[in-house]
């Protein structure tokens, strides 16, 4: 009598722990820690916005914080926005970020093309000396006296040709331009194609996810610079940034009475809450129009890797 032999239960593949839906619990605390995030990143904006809306004398009451204003008013915009040192410097920063992120992603796009192709002559020593300036940076006397003998100093240039070119953005765009398929290149030459051509028409279209990244990182450097402003420029030069950091850290202002003798009076809390505000809108606004190519670039460029 033969018994029939049972086959051996195959082992269930084990899956990986993100695959599996997550528990109630776990959904609950991310809930949790999401509303926490949000909490504390919305209620000192929101402190802000209303601080810069109050009344110097509700801001007073309330003890220099106002959560919610009782009669909202628009005096400090009006007062700052008024022709004044702070309109000035806004008009600088806008003018420094559009024309610095301009030059900086064309320059820093046409080097790293240079740097990704291969039998490129002299690519390697120039990587190696541009990442030699990543890992030991100049310091600041040397970059004042560059500065300073190119002619530069008070010189809206002086904000823009030192750091016109960041080292990581361009490692980062170099590496993209490496990711894109050699094939695409050799078709472009059997086409007739030159180096200009390809990468105009072939590399920059798929490339406008990371170009993206790149230019927002360009972006928000130069609108935040402040320090070099503070060496290189007079005060009424002064981008939004630098006139923010006197206002708010210095807890002063600059008094309109001519560059030659501005001097320092004291700033209301309600005036300094409405510069910040100025400051930091911008970006806001810019952000959500490249939210998708931030994270289309920043997902292919961890796939890449």
């Amino acid at each position: 009598m033969t018994t029939a032999v049972r086959p051996a239960r195959q082992a269930r593949p084990t899956r990986p722990a993100w695959v599996e839906k997550p528990k109630p619990v776990t959904q609950a605390g991310k809930a949790v820690a999401i509303v926490v995030l949000l909490v504390l990143v919305l209620v000192p904006f929101l402190v802000i916005i209303s601080t810069s809306l109050a009344s110097n004398q509700e801001v007073v009451d309330n003890g220099g914080w106002v959560i919610w204003p009782a009669h909202p008013t628009t005096r400090a915009y009006r007062q700052i926005l008024d022709g004044g040192i702070v309109t000035q410097a806004l008009g600088v920063s806008v003018g420094v970020t559009l024309v610095g992120t301009l030059f900086s992603l064309a320059c820093t796009t046409f080097l790293a093309y240079a740097l990704s192709r291969p039998k490129v002559f002299g690519a390697k020593p120039v990587l190696m000396l541009i990442l030699f300036t990543f890992l030991f940076p100049p310091g600041m006397i040397p970059a004042f006296l560059l500065v300073k003998g190119m002619g530069l100093l008070d010189n809206y240039a002086a904000l823009i040709a030192p750091v016109l070119i960041n080292v990581f953005n361009l490692v980062v765009l170099r590496g993209f331009f490496q990711g894109i398929p050699e094939e695409l290149y050799e078709a472009a030459r059997l086409d007739g194609a030159g180096d200009w051509q390809t990468l105009w028409r072939i590399v920059l279209p798929l490339s406008k996810a990371a170009l993206a990244v790149v230019g927002l990182f360009y972006a928000v450097s130069y609108w935040n610079a402040w320090f070099h402003a503070s060496i290189y420029m007079n005060s009424d030069h002064w981008p939004l940034q630098q006139v923010l950091r006197t206002y708010v850290i210095g807890g002063a202002q600059i008094a309109d009475t001519g560059a030659s003798e501005a001097g320092m009076v004291s700033a209301p809390q309600t005036t300094q809450m409405a510069v910040l505000v100025i400051a930091t809108v911008p970006i806001l606004i810019v952000y959500p129009f490249l939210q998708k190519y931030f994270t289309k670039g920043v997902l292919t460029g961890a796939i890449k890797s």
